[in-house]
């Protein structure tokens, strides 16, 4: 990864830490997540299972949803989903029927995760789409709102 890409992708995980932290004060699972096309945030979301009573309210689908509306089309070629935390299998799911094209996260979740850690979706060669994943982005900063979150709750 090139400095210019790292720096990219610092600056879009900065703002899924903003949400996570929006997450956070309203009593939800800190993750927050975005998706950018061509450059630009199209949508944006952060966990929302509580308030809406909802299991699939994740910040990666509801920013799915909203990209989708947003292009007006459910397929989302082209664009990356940048998410705090490493996708679950819902998600990734959820990602590979949007199409898009790369996921980026920031922490691994070692229970849940399923795009690179214990099992990685992606990898499975009978799905015709293939993505590019990339992990560890402010790594450090995205593990510290979801520990803190759940230490307060214990």
């Amino acid at each position: 990864m090139t400095a210019a890409e790292l720096s990219q992708h610092e600056h879009y995980m900065r703002r899924c830490l903003e949400l996570a932290q929006q997450a956070f004060d309203a009593g939800e699972v800190p993750v927050g997540a975005i998706v950018v096309c061509d450059d630009e945030i199209i949508a944006s979301a952060s966990n929302t299972q509580i308030s809406d009573c909802d299991p699939t309210a994740h910040a990666e689908v509801i920013a799915l949803r909203a990209a989708a509306q947003a292009v007006n089309n459910y397929r989302l070629p082209g664009c990356v989903l940048y998410t705090t935390v490493e996708p679950c299998l819902m998600c990734a799911g959820a990602l590979l029927h949007a199409r898009v094209s790369m996921v980026v996260f920031g922490a691994p979740e070692p229970r849940a995760g399923a795009v690179g850690g214990e099992v990685n979706y992606f990898a499975r060669m009978s799905h015709v789409h293939k993505l590019e994943v990339t992990g560890g982005i402010l790594e450090a900063e995205c593990r510290s709102i979801i520990q803190k979150f759940f230490k307060d709750r214990r």
